[in-house]
């Protein structure tokens, strides 16, 4: 009754099934790994963004590569703002998805060394973004600042293109080391995404809060590719039957038209 299993075309579609059934469990647990991960990164983000202010130095220091547990970490600064050192960042977008800039400006700390703040975003001025745009300026005098700790911007990690023959006072990256290189100046590793104080008119704007990543979709997907693998079976046997069941009516109908055809005389 199932010899037609034997035939070239259910060999393979059989030995498709076999194949597609290890692979939906493993991409299962590929998202459930996903999700994990993603659970954990929420967790680390949350703690770091409700911890206490400390003072930046604690966490940082010239050259100091920022690690993920340092990443958000809420922290001050007491100092001046340097607008003569001040750069803007490329191909930046805000909350709307405009494309505009992040104005990064030298903040020199009471000691001498200096913290990259990234004050916010502004827009661009026109399409050809040669020119440097007009830029608020920064509270004067010595001031207080809080913000967000962060590492240094690399391609790999943000997928930018450190391009080079930009115009002047342009940057495509945030990088502490060439920073340090270009204001000749002693400059903690990493920068802040700048909270308080907040600017005057709203501009620049500031970078909003990180978002949690939706771990919830990767749990959804593991379970939905585990469900796959468990119907894989279920339809290929489902397939199995209904092929036994056509070829037995079809061997039915013969037999019985066979019978119904006059003797030869």
């Amino acid at each position: 009754m199932y010899r037609f299993l034997l035939s070239r075309q259910w060999v393979i579609l059989t030995l498709i099934a076999l194949l597609l059934i290890p692979t939906m469990i493993e991409l299962g647990f590929w998202q459930m790994h996903r999700y994990e991960e993603r659970t954990a990164r929420n967790d680390l983000v949350a703690e770091a963004l409700d911890a206490d202010p400390v003072p930046v130095e604690r966490l940082t220091s010239p050259g100091k590569r920022i690690t993920s547990a340092e990443r958000y970490r809420s922290v001050t600064a007491t100092g001046r703002f340097d607008t003569a050192g001040e750069v803007v960042v490329r191909r930046r977008t805000n909350a709307d998805d405009e494309v505009g800039y992040h104005v990064l400006t030298p903040f020199v700390l009471d000691d001498g060394k200096v913290l990259l703040v990234n004050r916010g975003w502004i827009p661009a001025d026109g399409p050809s973004q040669t020119e440097y745009p007009e830029v608020p300026a920064p509270p004067s005098g010595e001031v207080t600042v809080t913000g967000r700790m962060m590492p240094d911007e690399t391609t790999e990690a943000s997928g930018i293109k450190n391009l080079k023959g930009l115009p002047d006072r342009q940057v495509m990256l945030i990088d502490s080391a060439r920073e340090a290189e270009r204001l000749d100046a002693s400059v903690l590793g990493g920068y802040i995404v700048l909270t308080t104080p907040e600017p005057k008119d709203g501009t620049p704007e500031l970078i909003g809060r990180p978002g949690d990543e939706d771990a919830a979709l990767n749990f959804a997907y593991a379970i939905q590719w585990w469900l796959f693998s468990a119907a894989v079976p279920v339809g290929w046997w489902f397939l199995v039957r209904r092929e036994a069941r056509d070829r037995a009516g079809a061997t039915d109908t013969a037999d019985d038209a066979a019978e119904a055809e006059p003797a030869a005389v």
